[in-house]
């Protein structure tokens, strides 16, 4: 598998002042794999630790933050002596170890020239329990679900990731059922490396839909074990209302469906849990479109959405045949959460959403770029109709407007449409 954020790495692996990196991601979106990958192909040695599965490094980290004690020791434990700039050191959750942690300040003052990358699962709920941490010692990177264009090079379809990143509109347009196809079966598979995996060996949807459950019952493990316990129930409360709630027309999350009676304050510290896992996103609405936009944010109106649009689907316990034909209901929030990750996997950057007080317009995302604000209008099918866009264009005047649709690509006096699977591309497309 090639994924995208090993051009990242490459990057940090030659860069002057390079610190110690902390890759950040939900259980399962292939972190570990992902860097014994780029130890292997970039590196002489890599020495890999893995801190849920040992205590020898952080008993001696318990003792001293001595770098040449610890390289010592890490040799001991790996059996490979750490060479600067031949060794890639890997602390793999690291946020089982807070002494792991800290050690990185010591690496970057006293001994830069070692490379050395942490990865945690759960390193954000670490963080949020007052670990101390290495504030300016560090570099982060975020790891996401495969992307669209990294399930189609993962399932042998490069030459229709090849015309998508030329923004080939013409072949793309020839193509287009055939791509249509492909995505709507990424919203079956999703983004998950083992069920891309399984796919690809084997092109059976009912191992894809196990392995899916398997994954979806080891978060549901997570909870019981690293989540206080009298949060537990309301994190799973949460957790499988979100199918429900993206259901809706408006995808607004509303706590009394959630149950009778609830209010927002009652799940706040089961929800910041849930942010801090890697496992929902919370997209805030705006008050008002202007830059920059975390300022004019509603903080309590928001809508939730999962990391991946597979576990999605399998959390709506949908078909095969319903997904790949698009005939379920549920299109909609499946064609949302999509452009979201593709958004967020692509891009990094923070993302809102806009409605009226009477919710009769709303504009399914917002993001700053290049100085604008960009309006995202997201439709499931062929549809040409923008009436909120619209709305939005008359009353703000952007510059641009999107629609994703799986109409072909056009431009506008007012707005582009661009084809669902371009949604990767979305950068690419405004800069140009």
């Amino acid at each position: 598998m090639e994924r995208i954020q090993i051009k990242f790495l490459k990057h940090w692996q030659l860069k002057k002042g390079r610190k110690p990196l902390i890759i950040n991601g939900a259980r399962q979106v292939g972190k570990t794999w992902l860097l014994k990958s780029f130890g292997k192909d970039n590196y002489k040695n890599t020495a890999y630790i893995n801190f849920e599965n040992t205590n020898s490094l952080s008993a001696v980290l318990a003792q001293t933050y001595d770098i040449e004690r610890v390289l010592q020791a890490i040799q001991i434990e790996t059996g490979f002596k750490p060479e600067p700039g031949n060794t890639l050191i890997i602390f793999d959750e690291i946020q089982a170890s807070p002494q792991a942690i800290t050690v990185l300040k010591y690496f970057n003052e006293n001994a830069p020239e070692y490379h050395i990358v942490g990865a945690g699962s759960l390193l954000g709920i670490a963080l949020s329990q007052n670990t101390s941490f290495p504030v300016g010692q560090v570099e982060f990177m975020d790891l996401y679900p495969m992307n669209f264009e990294e399930f189609l090079k993962a399932t042998d379809n490069n030459p229709i990731f090849e015309i998508i990143e030329k923004q080939d509109w013409l072949m793309l347009e020839s193509f287009k059922d055939k791509i249509s196809n492909l995505l709507r079966t990424y919203y079956y598979i999703g983004g998950m490396p083992e069920v891309v995996l399984n796919y690809q060996k084997n092109q059976d949807f009912e191992e894809v839909r196990t392995i899916q459950n398997n994954i979806l019952k080891a978060y549901e493990l997570d909870f019981s074990k690293h989540a206080p316990t009298n949060i537990v129930p309301r994190i799973r409360m949460l957790w499988e209302a979100i199918p429900s709630q993206l259901a809706k027309e408006n995808r607004k999350f509303i706590f009394k469906a959630v149950k009778e009676g609830s209010r927002a304050k009652d799940y706040e510290i089961a929800l910041q849990w849930m942010i801090d896992a890697g496992l929902v996103y919370k997209i805030c609405n705006v008050k008002l479109p202007k830059e920059p936009l975390k300022i004019y944010q509603q903080a309590d109106v928001y809508k939730l959405y999962v990391h991946d649009v597979g576990l999605l689907a399998a959390m709506a316990d949908l078909s095969v045949q319903t997904v790949i034909n698009s005939i379920t209901d549920f299109k909609g929030a499946l064609t949302e959460q999509y452009v979201l990750q593709e958004l967020k996997a692509n891009s990094n950057k923070n993302i809102y959403y806009w409605a009226t007080n009477n919710s009769q317009a709303e504009i399914d995302f917002l993001i700053e770029h290049s100085g604008n604000i960009w309006p995202i209008e997201v439709k499931a099918e062929e549809n040409l109709q923008a009436k909120s866009l619209k709305v939005f264009y008359e009353k703000y005047k952007p510059n641009y407007t999107i629609r994703f649709s799986m109409s072909n690509f056009r431009k506008q006096e007012w707005l582009h449409n661009i084809p669902l699977f371009s949604a990767g591309q979305l950068l690419a497309i405004i800069d140009e």
